[in-house]
């Protein structure tokens, strides 16, 4: 097929192409990469659960007792105790009456999104949102409606000039996951009940990491009640895999009936609910790993912000550096490999163009001489290639 041919060309022209690299062994603070031992700063586990024995004990004890594949959909027959118990886990850590488990985060927003609305409603769609989030709306046939990031105002103005036919939906991501910021949650709630919006989140990077107790933006915001449509990952802090939706009675029942998502996979295995069950447990039990994690966060972006670099507005472990041009982002990044830190090169179409960057991301389980030495290595670098500072 000589049209992929030229496709591929084209990316390679653009210094976009992506390749698979393997890594061997658990995730961690350090890791195997490509058949050496690197520093490992672009983990989204945050916590440092994904490798914690007591999840892994929590697995093999669930395939002991339930085997490893789910076998079906759990309309089927694949609804398992352990995707029930965490089910209910969820809703009390989230404080809503239920949740429903989904395969993965993708299909969650690609599930629940077209379930809950169609062409006769509008979806006001922060313009960094995750790409989840835009293929739900495009799929539900809504109208679209994308507003400049985090900008309240002309969210307001897009709301009162929007015609009062039709439902009316507010999604955003709560932390966005190649900017390392939050969004303005509490305002955005508060224009949605002016405006008589409905409003949906997506907790995949703000479980365990924001909020008194870890539950996310929506606890950290004091907004618990105020949001009735809740969808989170258990990928990334807690330190598992899948997702979740979290809402009323009602919003559970109707998802398990409508939401394809949910409906036409196979479940999860058991075993990996039995894991994410654990890991919500750490999460409740053991707050100094998130005290740990933030005194990373504040040590490494403000390292990097004395340098000069520019790191947008992050407020959280996702901390960008931003670079401007493919070239000088991939250039950076295999010299961070050749000191032994493996940062990814973010390009293009993942984040707008001219705005190519590393993405670094700090946990609790790295350790003082893990962060001093990424900074050491990133002003080494910044001299080398000659990046310019922020003014």
């Amino acid at each position: 097929m000589e049209f992929l041919n030229q496709k591929m060309r084209s990316l390679d022209e653009g210094n976009l192409r992506r390749h698979l690299r393997r890594v061997e062994g658990a995730q961690g603070p350090r890791i195997r990469f490509e058949g050496r031992q690197v520093l490992n700063f672009c983990s989204n586990n945050y916590l440092g659960l994904a490798d914690d024995p007591r999840l892994q004990a929590a697995a093999v004890q669930c395939m002991h007792d339930q085997g490893l594949g789910s076998g079906a959909s759990r309309l089927i027959c694949g609804n398992f105790s352990a995707h029930e118990r965490l089910e209910q886990k969820i809703a009390r850590f989230k404080n809503t009456e239920r949740a429903l488990l989904f395969s993965s985060g993708y299909l969650a927003n690609l599930g629940i999104i077209p379930a809950l609305f169609d062409r006769h409603d509008i979806v006001f769609s922060d313009r960094l949102n995750h790409a989840s989030i835009i293929d739900g709306i495009i799929l539900s046939g809504a109208q679209m409606r994308r507003y400049p990031h985090k900008d309240v105002l002309a969210l307001e103005k897009m709301l009162r000039d929007c015609s009062p036919a039709g439902r009316k939906v507010i999604i955003t991501d709560t932390v966005f996951s190649m900017d390392g910021d939050t969004a303005p949650l509490d305002q955005i709630v508060a224009l949605a009940e002016r405006y008589e919006c409905l409003v949906m989140v997506d907790e995949a990077h703000a479980t365990g990491v924001l909020g008194p107790e870890g539950q996310g933006a929506v606890e950290h915001f004091g907004l618990q009640g105020r949001i009735p449509i809740i969808m989170g990952t258990l990928s990334k802090a807690v330190g598992s895999f899948g997702a979740y939706c979290c809402g009323s009675e009602t919003l559970i029942e109707f998802l398990i009936n409508k939401a394809r998502g949910f409906i036409y996979t196979t479940a999860l295995p058991p075993a990996i609910a039995a894991a994410a069950y654990q890991g919500l447990e750490i999460i409740e039990q053991e707050p100094q790993r998130r005290e740990s994690l933030w005194a990373n966060t504040f040590f490494v972006l403000q390292g990097l912000r004395k340098m000069g670099f520019d790191t947008a507005e992050s407020q959280t472990p996702i901390i960008p550096v931003i670079l401007g041009d493919v070239e000088t982002a991939l250039d950076f990044s295999h010299r961070l490999m050749e000191a032994g830190i493996l940062v990814t090169a973010i390009r293009p179409p993942t984040v707008p163009k001219n705005t190519a960057r590393l993405r670094i991301t700090v946990t609790a389980a790295h350790s003082p001489k893990d962060l001093e030495y990424l900074l050491e290595q990133m002003a080494f670098i910044q001299k080398k290639v000659c990046i310019n500072q922020r003014s």
